[in-house]
């Protein structure tokens, strides 16, 4: 450091003692007391030099590892480390050498396990509380076809917008589980109204469709549009959360498309498998009666 006095700046080095200081000839010169009691300086049983070495050693689980760090630019990290790994496939480690990728892509990785258990509930929550409300188990695995159309869509909007799957675009897919099925449950919610007033199956089915058509697009339209700014990364943060925008939006445009064509096929094939089995066994309860 230095010292000012009266403007003049003076020069300061700080140090230990030289009695104080070792060095490699003192290490040297240092005794050892051998087997016959005579004291042997260390340079006459050992060899003495600098060498290079690590500044610390760290271990994991008694293990010795080295951390190796990058930052990473203008790509997702997700892309960066397959690639990565896909060089480290033929490098040849020595014997008891092994590479364990962690920090973010650990991260990620442990993120993507706990969502996907999270979309699985979601979708079996879903179909519980469509089972009650319908008191049926057909009806509500029909409205469920609807969610892998809007999962569709939402690969094809992270392709088109060159977005990874990322952590919020993950979450974009779990809520998608509960928004999408609000249109097929309009939809089939009227045409079971149609049926109790005495309409068959394909007649219900042709009168539902345009009579609900509107209300379906009104409900869509309204969210995207809401999420459209954050789509477009409007505002401080918001390119983080753009990709779970693009996954609802384009997930909602898909599944409004063609649940109005799926979902009403699918009706008609399992009302159609459950008439046929519902006549079965009236039929078979039938025949039991009738024999002695």
């Amino acid at each position: 450091t230095t010292y000012k006095v009266n403007g003049t700046e003076i020069d300061i080095k700080v140090q230990y003692p030289e009695n104080k200081i070792n060095t490699l000839e003192k290490l040297r010169a240092v005794s050892l007391l051998s087997p016959l009691g005579i004291q042997v300086p260390l340079m006459d049983i050992a060899e003495i030099k600098v060498e290079q070495g690590p500044t610390s050693i760290t271990r994991s689980d008694q293990e010795r590892y080295v951390t190796v760090t990058a930052d990473v630019f203008g790509r997702s990290s997700g892309d960066v480390n397959e690639e990565l790994k896909r060089k480290l496939e033929n490098y040849r480690l020595p014997d008891g050498y092994s590479i364990k990728f962690t920090g973010e892509n650990e991260m990620m990785v442990e993120a993507f396990e706990d969502l996907t258990l999270a979309l699985v509930l979601a979708i079996i929550l879903v179909y519980m509380v469509m089972a009650v409300q319908f008191e049926s188990l057909l009806h509500p695995f029909t409205i469920m076809f609807s969610v892998p159309v809007a999962y569709s869509g939402s690969i094809l909007g992270l392709l088109i917008t060159n977005k990874p799957l990322s952590v919020p675009a993950f979450i974009g897919v779990i809520m998608l589980a509960g928004i999408v099925v609000n249109n097929a449950i309009v939809l089939v919610d009227y045409i079971n109204i149609l049926k109790g007033r005495g309409m068959d199956t394909e007649t219900a089915i042709i009168k539902a469709g345009p009579t609900r058509l509107r209300p379906i697009l009104m409900t869509t339209l309204t969210t995207i549009l809401a999420l459209i700014p954050l789509a477009l990364g409007i505002g401080e943060g918001a390119e983080a959360m753009a990709p779970m925008a693009i996954v609802v939006i384009f997930g909602l445009i898909t599944s409004t498309l063609l649940t109005l064509l799926i979902v009403p096929v699918m009706y008609c094939i399992f009302d159609n498998i459950l008439m046929k089995f519902k006549d079965k066994i009236g039929k078979d309860k039938l025949q039991f009666n009738a024999n002695p």
